[in-house]
């Protein structure tokens, strides 16, 4: 079984985000960058499956400025056996990057795709699902738990979603597409060893035009700016006080 994982190279989480002066953006100017956190998990889901005998080959993919080539260096440390990089420096939206990976979808014809539920620097939420739609493949998103049977063309993936009212187990069939959540796994510490090892893998660069796609921005954004800081607390003295604060003054009774 071969598998597409598509990984986004995304301002570090533990970073504090600054928004440009000119409100056109977030500032990443000697920022550290690294991958998402959901697609990390999907590489180290791939790498487990792997390892478990159910894959056979995985494949990583990004698509973004020539510096992603870093992020999928990642990605083959934790696991994949070699990378794709659509390089381009276009502002990519969700719908641009699906169809650039319904292009290489077509063209790898993997069995499985897994790839984070979401970016944690737009948190659109939409790749996953559009990309379904595109390829009209089955899904699974906000995966806990993924588990492949049988083989060959009876093969299915059972996926335990996690969903408002508890968890949600679908099968689906192959070739399918499978969203990652937070508690899926706890992706290994890549090793000097291993970033070695990613080094000689192989990692091809095409570019949108090569795929037939064309990524030009649809949506426009006006403005950047950051959240309103709270204001401070106060102490009531009684119950009474509390509900005709909450009544007057916050409205919300």
């Amino acid at each position: 079984m071969k598998v597409l994982v598509p990984v986004k190279r995304v301002v570090d989480y533990n970073v504090k985000v600054r928004v440009k002066s000119d409100q056109t953006g977030v500032d990443i100017a000697n920022v550290k960058m690294s991958m998402n956190p959901f697609d990390e998990i999907a590489v180290e889901e791939a790498t487990r499956l792997k390892e478990a005998g159910k894959v056979t080959e995985i494949i990583a993919i990004s698509c973004g400025v020539l510096q992603s080539q870093e992020t999928l260096r990642t990605a083959m440390a934790i696991g994949a056996d070699r990378a794709i990089l659509v390089e381009t420096d276009v502002e990519l939206q969700p719908l641009a990057v699906a169809k650039l990976l319904k292009a290489i979808a077509d063209k790898e014809q993997p069995q499985l795709i897994i790839l984070g539920k979401q970016a944690i620097d737009d948190d659109a939420n939409q790749t996953g699902q559009m990309l379904a739609a595109l390829l009209d493949w089955p899904q699974a998103t906000y995966a806990s738990k993924i588990e492949v049977d049988g083989e060959g063309d009876a093969a299915r993936v059972k996926v335990t979603r996690e969903v408002d009212g508890g968890l949600e187990v679908v099968s689906l069939t192959l070739p399918a597409i499978v969203t990652t959540d937070l508690r899926l796994n706890e992706p290994r510490y890549v090793t000097l060893p291993n970033i070695m090892k990613a080094k000689k893998k192989t990692l091809d660069n095409v570019k949108p035009a090569d795929l037939g796609v064309d990524v030009t921005p649809r949506l426009k954004t006006l403005k950047v700016t950051e959240p309103a800081k709270r204001s401070a607390g106060i102490i009531v003295p009684d119950v009474a006080t509390l509900v005709a604060k909450l009544k007057t003054e916050a409205k919300v009774i």
